[in-house]
């Protein structure tokens, strides 16, 4: 999410000027044409209340014509500002923004939505969600996150190093990449698919990079010890290794294009579903198939034969048995992922955005939105 809420300030900012207000420290990582204020993030209450102060301020100042909530959580903040300015409101909204299983949240955040003057969703499932939460279809457009295409592939020289630096050498390497949380089921498919997968591969290794969520507002976490003490007692321990998160680029890139398939195992959760799976489509743009269940927004960020396979939810034999089946076709190939991956194009997606916010052209005077 904060990758997206990045790109969709810096895809808005190449035609519009745009004013953002974020967590204290996001000045250092913010698009170059971006004017930001920062908030200090916790506690939480107290981010909203400052945020809203710090909106009235800019708004009344700056008189931005669009006002724009990066998810559901800042949309009361954003619906408030719109009317003090005379504004258009919108927010993007995740399917956890809508589902969540909160009381006070559902009372008083819930029915902003509906007042909103635009609701944007990142995927076919999240769609559903808004509907079902009475927010009036006509107002609601679906934007699917977007993905940075890489201009080449990492050296083989990269990929190597990278295999023997982590004991990979001659392995087939299934990929997880994400936080460690409860939905994303890793500890479940250690226990239920990884067994069976190196049964019939031997040489079959899970590496995982990411970790648990320290500032997650509602996602339970799966720590690395409790997946550890799993593998141990499915007898899988020396056919895992841990990454921690990897920031840097191109070293995400070798992992990517070091395995031979991405594992996302996401659990079906009603109140807490996965709203896309930006890193399916990640993966696909290394040439990377994805296996994963058909869950949420993930049926639309998985193309069938062309970047990888659905399983029915919690079908762990199907999941497994396809796994193995890349493993021993490596099949789709890596052209028909990237095919697949190159719609969803950050520049494509500041072109949907931008078309569904109803913002200005460029020929005229720039539109001011605030973010």
């Amino acid at each position: 999410m904060e990758r997206l809420n990045w790109h969709m300030a810096d895809e808005l900012a190449k035609q519009h000027e745009v004013q953002v207000i974020g967590p204290g420290g996001a000045a250092a990582l913010k698009p170059q044409s971006v004017i930001l204020t920062e908030t200090p993030l916790k506690p939480l209450p107290l981010f909203l209340l400052m945020a809203f102060f710090r909106g009235v301020w800019i708004t009344l100042r700056w008189k931005p014509d669009v006002i724009l909530a990066g998810s559901g959580l800042t949309a009361p903040i954003a619906w408030l500002l719109s009317k003090l300015r005379g504004a258009r409101s919108a927010a993007y909204l995740h399917g956890f923004d809508i589902s969540v299983n909160h009381g006070l949240y559902r009372r008083l955040w819930r029915p902003i939505f509906k007042m909103l003057d635009k609701v944007i969703v990142n995927s076919s499932p999240t769609h559903a969600l808004a509907i079902a939460a009475d927010v009036n279809p006509n107002k609601i457009s679906i934007v699917y996150p977007g993905v940075s295409l890489p201009e080449s592939s990492q050296p083989a020289e990269s990929i190597a190093a990278f295999k023997e630096q982590h004991g990979l050498t001659g392995k087939k390497i299934l990929l997880s990449v994400g936080r460690l949380t409860t939905r994303k089921g890793l500890r479940e498919f250690v226990e239920q698919a990884l067994p069976a997968i190196v049964e019939t591969e031997p040489d079959a290794v899970l590496v995982v990079v990411g970790e648990a969520p320290k500032n997650s507002l509602g996602a339970g976490i799966q720590s690395v010890e409790s997946i550890q003490a799993q593998a141990a007692k499915s007898g899988v321990s020396g056919h895992i290794r841990f990454l921690g998160v990897i920031t840097d680029k191109k070293r995400l890139a070798t992992a990517y294009e070091a395995a031979n398939v991405h594992v996302f195992p996401v659990r079906h959760i009603p109140d807490d579903p996965e709203g896309f799976g930006m890193v399916a489509i990640e993966a696909a743009a290394h040439g990377l198939p994805t296996v994963t269940f058909a869950t949420g927004g993930i049926v639309d960020a998985v193309s069938e034969k062309l970047s990888g396979t659905l399983v029915p939810s919690g079908d762990y034999v199907a999941l497994s048995e396809q796994i193995i089946k890349i493993l021993h076709t490596d099949i789709p190939t890596p052209r028909s992922c990237q095919d697949f991956a190159s719609q969803f194009a950050w520049e494509r997606f500041g072109e949907n955005l931008r078309e569904n916010l109803g913002t200005f052209p460029m020929e005229t005077k720039p539109h001011r939105l605030k973010y």
